[in-house]
């Protein structure tokens, strides 16, 4: 490719990161209703394994249809390694045991922590000093999360709580080592054709792990079923994937994790509606400073 059509290339890629990112948030924050409607038909490693297994075979058929299907190089391991492990198999094993004992709204929250985490590790990994802008925007949307989790409340004498809400948390560091590793990556095979890596990598990882852990799942299959598991394969995993890899090339670490504070915000809304979880006023409260928050790390981050 010459230097004038990289150039134009990366210039189309970082205007349509911003769209690229919101459509994530909205994907991803109905994907963890979904998810925990899941877990009443399927333990939680298989419904992980299962999902994941659609998503690649998602991502094969279209990488063959358009012909974009190739080996991946050498150079390309550490960063197949990076999304596969860390975020399609450790952040989604985690986040879907902690889902068993925690209400999707209030996982999706602590999930999204994951500013905790990017931004001080770009900053000391990748020399991406934050601005004021992104600083403040990132701590009024913690300040929200923080709102929405109240830990005064909290019950921390019910085991199965801690240990859910712990695994939550243990995912959001898994998914920022993933982000900062991606931003510093020196790419050679565009990111659209690593997705299908990244995918079967993972589900390489979860159907043994699935075996090991929960054995041969009873699965009563119903319409509603094959529905979400084709949700979390095709949009979840797959379009996402893709969609995140292409964002994270093109913003910066600190931006990517404050926009992806609007999938919270979608997720809550989306789990009171299809699961009757209740909103609050504070909950109100809170998503007002995520979108704030967001809100500044986006458009004054530059300054």
């Amino acid at each position: 490719m010459s230097t004038s059509a990289t150039a134009f290339a990366s210039t189309t890629s970082s205007r349509a990161a911003p769209w690229l990112l919101g459509l994530v948030a909205v994907v991803w924050g109905i994907n963890w209703p979904v998810g925990k409607a899941m877990l009443a038909h399927l333990p939680p490693v298989w419904t992980v394994a299962l999902r994941t297994g659609v998503g690649a075979l998602a991502v094969l058929l279209l990488c063959l249809l358009t012909r974009r299907l190739v080996l991946p190089r050498r150079a390309d391991l550490p960063v197949i390694l990076s999304v596969g492990v860390l975020h399609m198999t450790a952040f989604s094993v985690l986040c879907s045991i902690g889902l068993q004992h925690v209400t999707a709204g209030r996982s999706v929250v602590l999930a999204y922590t994951t500013p905790l985490w990017v931004v001080p590790g770009a900053w000391l990994l990748l020399g991406e000093a934050p601005t004021r802008w992104r600083l403040l925007g990132a701590g009024i949307g913690l300040a929200g999360l923080v709102l929405i989790f109240n830990p005064l409340s909290f019950d921390w004498h019910d085991r199965r709580a801690v240990a859910g809400n712990a695994a939550v948390l243990l995912a959001a560091l898994c998914w920022a080592g993933s982000i900062l590793y991606v931003r510093a990556h020196r790419w050679v095979t565009p990111p659209f054709e690593l997705v299908f890596w990244h995918a079967l990598l993972a589900s390489c990882l979860l159907l043994p792990m699935a075996f090991a852990l929960e054995g041969v799942p009873r699965i009563e299959w119903s319409p509603a079923l094959v529905s979400q598991l084709l949700y979390g394969g095709v949009f979840g995993i797959a379009l996402a994937s893709w969609a995140m890899t292409t964002i994270n090339r093109a913003l910066p670490a600190t931006t990517t994790s404050l926009g992806l504070l609007g999938v919270p915000v979608i997720g809550i809304v989306c789990s009171a509606v299809s699961l009757g979880e209740r909103i609050g006023m504070a909950l109100v409260g809170a998503l007002a400073l995520i979108l704030g928050g967001i809100a500044l790390g986006m458009v004054r981050g530059r300054d």
